[in-house]
């Protein structure tokens, strides 16, 4: 596998998700250590001179007017990890745990952090050899940085707390020896540089807008599905029509239609059969699109926030060391929640193409794609499901980013609940991905009764995604209702696992 290299300057999307679901190794380039070094040496010089800076020689926050003697600026570091670890709630997963840490020593590796080489590489070697801290999901406002979270992380180093190493939690202390990584003591200005920051709200992000855009792609090709299973119209993805409003998602999107249908006998013209198909079908290049648009928005803010530095103060040289405010959330809290919006429309337009399949009032398919409706329910509550999932949607959607409480004795009087709106992001693209996976799995199920109604001959990326599908999943047509969560959860590990996707990919090409 190949290694990433970090610089602190060209961190991509893909190397997050290979680092942290594919276990990529991890180096630091060569360049950035001499950088790392040399902002150390500012750090131990201001502690010498007994310089008043932020964080290093004084309190935190509110605390800021305390001065800190330099004898004690290393316990200062201890306690602001001990104290601050005040997270709540489910650990984060191994793979946002990764991304994090990932996340971290690259924006460490800039140079401007003050932090000692031998603690961003103690970090480096937790996450080579697989030392996973516990972080608890919960407690983070996303301004100050994502301070209790990032605490937990540090925990480990310092031989405290829990992890998880090779998928069981025990100590920090027991995990570090595990891995034959040694705990160190912080010194001035460290627990401060490692835990100030947007850090696991990008994180979390991150994954997230990955995940989304897959989401995306694969929104297409249910709705293509859905499209030749209803005998839809063509014209309405015509590339004159698009070009006249030339969205670059509208336009993606109606091209990635035609690919996936090319060849199709099942697609038809205006009058042909009808004038009009229902908005769901005929609209998808400005459904779909916009949140094409959405998603390809917040990937380039990720872009720039996987390779800033973001705690403070920022050490730019020995007369500039600056107090401000990359730890604050906001650049990505509003983002997280646009991305939420949109990955939330991909749910929710699916899942009335969903019940456009299975309402024979609104198709020439039989009640719920089974052929003995009434002796069998089919495909009935599926869309009861999907319904619920898209109705939570729209609860999570709900902006986390216009909330603020006061923090810090009311010196942090406006924060940004940046983390709020990753996590509900991330639960909002899961739910969407599992209303996605219900309409392939029914669309496939209507295609087989269109193929007994009309010869016909399905487009080239939809055959390959029939063909996967039926490869994995049976035509429902038991005199027994069979368990449809069996069969769904299969479909949508079709999903998760990109077979689907790679399937497709094999033979056409699905543009974002």
């Amino acid at each position: 596998m190949e290694k990433v290299i970090l610089n602190g300057e060209d961190l991509t999307l893909e190397e997050v998700v290979a680092v942290a679901r594919e276990k990529a190794p991890v180096e630091i380039a060569p360049e950035n250590i001499e950088k790392v070094k040399e902002s150390r040496k500012i750090v131990d010089k201001i502690v010498e001179e007994e310089r008043v800076v932020y964080g290093v020689t004084t309190g935190f926050g509110s605390l800021a007017k305390v001065h800190i003697d330099k004898d004690d600026c290393s316990q200062l570091q201890e306690n602001l990890i001990r104290t601050h670890s005040s997270g709540y709630g489910d650990p984060l997963s191994e793979e946002e745990v990764r991304a994090l840490m990932l996340i971290r020593i690259n924006s460490l590796v800039k140079g401007v952090s003050g932090i000692r080489l031998e603690t961003v590489e103690t970090l480096l070697d937790m996450l080579n050899k697989g030392v996973v801290p516990h972080v608890p999901e919960k407690g983070s406002i996303g301004a100050s940085g994502d301070l209790a979270p990032l605490s937990h992380m540090v925990l480990p180093m310092l031989g405290l707390g829990r992890a998880f190493y090779k998928g069981e939690l025990m100590s920090g202390q027991e995990a570090m020896d595990k891995a034959g990584v040694k705990v160190i003591h912080l010194e001035a200005k460290e627990g401060l540089a490692l835990i100030n920051g947007t850090t696991v709200l990008t994180a979390i992000g991150v994954l997230a807008t990955y995940d989304a855009i897959k989401l995306a792609k694969l929104a297409d090709i249910a709705g293509a599905l859905s499209l030749e299973a209803h005998r839809g119209i063509i014209d309405a993805f015509y590339e004159k029509l698009h070009t006249i409003r030339p969205h670059a998602g509208n336009l993606t999107t109606a091209k990635n239609i035609r690919t996936l249908t090319e060849g199709s006998t099942f697609m038809t013209h205006t009058a042909e059969i009808r004038v009009q198909d229902a908005y769901t079908l005929r609209c998808m290049p400005q459904i779909h699109g916009a949140s094409k648009d959405t998603i390809n928005y917040v990937a380039d803010k990720v872009a720039i926030e996987v390779n800033a530095a973001t705690d403070n103060p920022i050490i730019i040289s020995e007369d500039e060391v600056i107090s401000g405010g990359n730890f604050h959330g906001e650049p990505m809290a509003q983002p997280f929640d646009f991305l939420g919006i949109g990955a939330a429309e991909l749910g929710n337009v699916s899942e009335r193409r969903v019940e456009r399949l299975v309402n024979a009032q609104l198709s020439d398919f039989p009640s719920f794609l089974v052929k003995h409706p009434g002796l069998n329910s089919g495909f009935m509550i599926t869309q009861y499901a999907c319904a619920a999932l898209v109705s939570e949607n729209k609860v999570l959607a709900h902006p986390a980013s216009v909330d603020s409480i006061t923090s810090c004795e009311n010196q942090e009087d406006f924060v940004s609940m940046g983390t709020i709106a990753a996590r509900k992001a991330r639960e909002i693209i899961k739910n969407s991905r599992r209303v996605v996976a219900t309409e392939i799995m029914a669309a496939v199920q209507a295609i087989d009764f269109r193929k007994e109604m009309t010869d016909g001959q399905l487009g080239k990326g939809t055959q390959a995604a029939y063909d996967l599908v039926r490869s994995k999943l049976d035509f429902i047509a038991h005199d027994k209702d069979i368990q449809m969560y069996d069969e769904l959860e299969k479909m949508t590990d079709l999903l998760v696992n990109d077979d689907l996707l790679n399937a497709v990919e094999k033979v056409v090409d699905i543009e974002m």
